[in-house]
């Protein structure tokens, strides 16, 4: 689901939606996540064993991590991201002195290392104002309590491990706003946090989850869905009578790939007629950024707390222009967007999966989007051959300029869809869409792959297998397939200083799509030394295969289809010349 329609959703009625709450949430206030904590444990272990000294600031080099992996690799310790990676160390360092972990923990997530970012706040600002009234996590942290204190100048009272029992009643007699750590506070003696901790969880809190969950929808931010215990629990709710009624939201990052566990979790929910959707976000800051702006009726004094900056009109005299080299090169591309499409005007009311079911033979043929109306780019008989009648007529709208806005946001995929089809047109690359970004695909079986020829230059293969590696097997996938690799070209809109632009990042692209998880070692050592000479060699091979073109500051006109009008195949004109800051003086 694209964030603007979730957007859209909650903010329709956010006090009917609970939301569950992982380590990402708090890392935007300046504490780490369950990664960020593993690390640290790592250096403390080979710090301990090897007797050489790493300081945390030293973990933030490539190189040091691994070395360290490395050694802990030697020791039989488990492969790096797996799932028993967290519990292995913690009982490495602690064994089960409950006094020293909550020490340790105390050190990491103390109040006095948190500083609140705009998400955090804009949470703060729900509960708050009363239009969030329930608050599951499985942090240790006190960042949503704090959040509360500034944003609405009241206490919180979390429930915890310690004094279990009241947390049901509180959901039943409407004790809002209602908070819950299922894992325990790191101020107390109670924690889990060990793998025989973390197998079942507490009775009277797990209670407290299903009695919201046949009450309200569930947003889920910052969680990656690895802790069997909390999958567990989340599944036992969709077997009550009606499985949260307003929906079911789990949001990951873009480009991220969801745990196996998350998309079970999803298809059973749907099997269980709960509206169960994946949504793809840049930040948990952002996305609470865009809910706060679009929710109406904001109580001016809580507002006053979550928006600490205003916007004021300044006037800074920009430098004089130079004439030199730019001090700054970006990876930025003007744009002209088309301001026509066509709009369907169905007989009955699709969905996101209805729709792409029904362009799934035309995906080369018809880009479409869909809010209050559904819009597309593709010639009139196509499309009128894929819905067939379902199709009542078509017509001619207006495509507003403003992607950036609320209501908005889901042209923005729709634009970048159409780019990359456009940029594909005639040349060996293989286009893909997700809904935060296009990709070019360098094409291994394409009859010429001579445009390819500035890529290879600075890379050398553009595409090749991962010896020894398969892919993951889950309900979806159940065959294990070998993985392989592409070089890639990530494609985004963006909108600064009044103007449109394209956004060009070199990435590579693993197949089978899934398998992305498994090969993040391929692609960190691939990726390590693509520096800024590299890159911007990267970015020229790219920009001219792109383009089709080795002319700098020209412009270029490219439309997605062989033939049609200018409202069915519309036309994006693109400058070739990268942004820059600024020109040095003389």
């Amino acid at each position: 689901m694209l964030q603007s329609e979730f957007i859209s959703i909650f903010c329709e009625r956010p006090s009917q939606f609970a939301w569950f709450l992982g380590a990402g949430t708090s890392r935007t206030a300046g504490l780490p996540t369950a990664g960020d904590v593993i690390w640290d444990l790592k250096r403390r272990y080979y710090r301990l064993e090897q007797d050489r000294d790493v300081s945390p600031q030293d973990m933030q080099n490539e190189a040091v991590r691994a070395r360290i992996q490395a050694f802990l690799d030697s020791q039989g310790f488990p492969p790096l991201w797996a799932d028993e990676e967290y519990t292995t160390y913690f009982e490495k360092i602690f064994g089960d002195d409950r006094e020293r972990q909550r020490s340790y923990l105390k050190g990491l997530l103390s109040e006095d290392k948190v500083t609140l970012s705009v998400g955090n706040r804009v949470l703060g600002g729900l509960m708050s104002a009363g239009l969030t009234r329930a608050v599951f996590t499985t942090n240790f942290d006190s960042v949503v309590e704090k959040a509360v204190a500034e944003v609405g100048g009241a206490s919180l009272q979390a429930y915890s491990l310690e004094g279990t029992g009241s947390a049901l009643n509180a959901i039943q007699n409407e004790e809002f706003p209602f908070y819950c750590k299922l894992h325990g506070d790191f101020r107390f003696e109670s924690l889990k946090n060990l793998s025989i901790d973390l197998a079942t969880q507490n009775e009277n809190l797990s209670r407290a989850l299903l009695a919201a969950g046949s009450r309200f929808g569930l947003v889920v931010a910052g969680y990656s869905g690895r802790d069997a215990s909390v999958m567990s629990l989340l599944s036992m709710a969709l077997e009550a009578a009606t499985p949260f009624p307003h929906g079911l939201y789990w949001t990951g990052l873009n480009g991220s790939s969801s745990h196996p566990a998350v998309e079970s979790l999803l298809d059973k929910a749907r099997a269980a007629g709960v509206k169960a959707e994946y949504v793809e976000i840049e930040t948990f800051d952002a996305l609470m950024s865009r809910i706060w702006r679009n929710i109406d009726g904001r109580p001016a004094a809580i507002d006053a707390k979550v928006r600490k900056a205003r916007i004021s009109s300044v006037n800074i005299p920009l430098p004089r222009a130079g004439e030199k080299k730019p001090i700054l090169r970006l990876n930025a591309l003007p744009v002209a967007l088309p301001d026509r499409c066509l709009q369907l005007d169905l007989n009955e009311i699709m969905d996101w999966r209805s729709l792409r079911a029904v362009i799934a033979d035309y995906r080369r043929d018809i880009v479409i989007t869909k809010a209050e109306s559904v819009c597309c780019w593709g010639e009139e008989a196509n499309i009128r051959q894929a819905f067939g009648k379902r199709l009542k007529g078509v017509t001619e709208t207006t495509v507003p300029p403003d992607f950036h806005s609320g209501e908005n946001l889901h042209y923005k995929a729709f634009f970048e869809e159409a780019i990359t089809l456009s940029l594909a047109v005639g040349k060996p690359l293989i286009p893909r869409v997700k809904p935060s970004a296009g990709f070019l695909i360098a094409d291994a079986h394409a009859v010429d792959i001579g445009a390819l020829a500035s890529l290879q230059r600075v890379v050398g293969k553009v595409s090749g297998s991962i010896p020894g590696l398969f892919s993951p097997i889950d309900d979806d996938h159940p065959k294990a397939e070998p993985v392989s690799w592409a070089e890639a070209l990530r494609l985004s809109l963006d909108a600064k200083d009044g103007r449109t632009w394209l956004l060009l990042e070199p990435d590579v692209w693993i197949w089978p799509p899934h398998a992305r998880k498994v090969a993040t070692e391929f692609l960190g050592q691939r990726k390590s030394k693509r520096f800024n000479g590299t890159h911007n060699q990267l970015l020229n091979a790219w920009t001219e295969i792109a383009l089709g073109t080795t002319e700098r500051n020209v412009t270029l006109e490219i439309r997605p289809f062989s033939s049609g009008t200018a409202t069915e195949n519309p036309t994006f004109r693109i400058g070739s010349r990268t942004a820059f800051a600024m020109r040095a003086a003389r």
